[in-house]
């Protein structure tokens, strides 16, 4: 079988890049290698003959109908996506056009692949979206987010997805195109982007530098492993029926203050502070405008069906992942010098500023 994934070089992408690779799979990574991509995230991978990379922006329609013409793929699993809420706030502009755009020359893409080789039957199109296009849940843990939940995504990040989800749905009605989709709780785990929350604290308390925690820290998220995501995701791309959407979460509910404690007690054990802890650093700064209270997920269709549920409780998943960050210094250090990252961003003012 031969995937071409988009966003390979990013996070969650690396990461099914690399499973997949490991399956035995052929794999064509398409990638721009915008400011969050990393080719060290499949160096893992990357001398293996079932491997290829591809610098394409999703943006470049011309350049996406060449390579569907050139690799042939049986399956496209499409990730590249700008993602940062806190970005997107600052800067919506590169959301609209990556996202939905982006989506769109995608789409398009793999429709006139699919159509001029026959309509083939093995051929599908996963595109992979967040939990964030659902919108915020009320506190009670009984109201978790199913796959017939209302869209209401109230930053510009969120409703950049929720409008590349429309059209992906749009695509298999009106064209018939073979498609499925899923949309995840927040992901972490290895070769996270240092900007996004989890990185952040491990990195900022090595540093000694203040642990920031947005408002009082009561905001919920579903945790799930990056790893255990990228098993949901080939699954849902090969057996997943079409036209169906899955959610896939990972069951491990934690206010950010929750997480942010268990990142200083796992860092206390493995590398201690000359002085104090490292729960000592810890901040708390003006909220972002429009921060969702709750995000969790009710994957009861994907168990159901396909038999998958995560395997790494969040307790599990951040040890591993506070390992890695301490062993893997060579790989995030380069990362600090990126733009915005180290800075605070989602203030309605400019990046930098």
């Amino acid at each position: 079988m031969k995937l071409l994934v988009t966003g390979g070089a990013g996070f969650i992408g690396s990461a099914v890049v690399r499973l997949a690779v490991q399956r035995g799979h052929q794999v064509v990574n398409l990638d721009a290698l915008t400011y969050a991509a990393n080719l060290a995230n499949v160096a893992p991978v990357a001398d293996s003959p079932s491997y290829a990379f591809v610098e394409v922006d999703i943006r470049d329609h011309a350049a996406l109908d060449a390579a569907f013409a050139r690799h042939q793929p049986d399956i496209a699993l499409h990730l590249a996506a700008q993602s940062h809420v806190d970005r997107s706030i600052d800067g919506p502009t590169d959301f609209i056009d990556t996202n939905i755009t982006g989506t769109f020359n995608m789409l398009e893409a793999a429709r006139k692949y699919w159509q001029a080789n026959g309509r083939p039957d093995g051929f599908r199109f996963h595109h992979v979206s967040t939990d964030e296009v659902f919108g915020s849940l009320p506190a009670d843990r009984a109201v978790r987010f199913t796959e017939a939940t209302a869209y209401d995504p109230r930053n510009p990040y969120s409703a950049s997805k929720a409008a590349s989800d429309h059209l992906v749905r749009a695509w298999f009605e009106t064209y018939g195109l073979p498609v499925v989709l899923s949309n995840c709780s927040n992901n972490y785990g290895p070769y996270h982007f240092p900007e996004k929350l989890i990185p952040l604290v491990i990195l900022n308390a090595l540093a000694g530098q203040a642990v920031p925690i947005y408002g009082d820290g009561s905001n919920i998220r579903d945790w799930l492993y990056v790893e255990d995501h990228a098993e949901a995701l080939l699954l849902v791309a090969t057996k997943g029926a079409l036209g169906r959407s899955y959610n896939i979460g990972g069951e491990n509910e934690r206010t950010n203050l929750q997480l942010v404690r268990t990142i200083c007690g796992i860092l206390d054990r493995l590398r201690s502070r000359d002085t104090g802890t490292y729960a000592d650093l810890i901040t708390f700064v003006t909220d972002r405008p429009g921060h969702d209270a709750r995000y969790a997920i009710n994957p009861s269709r994907i168990r159901d069906e396909l038999g998958w549920r995560p395997s790494v409780t969040v307790e599990e998943g951040l040890e591993r992942t506070v390992s890695w960050y301490l062993e893997n210094e060579d790989w995030w250090s380069p990362l600090l010098a990126r733009n915005g990252v180290g800075k605070r961003l989602g203030t309605d003012k400019k990046v930098g500023q």
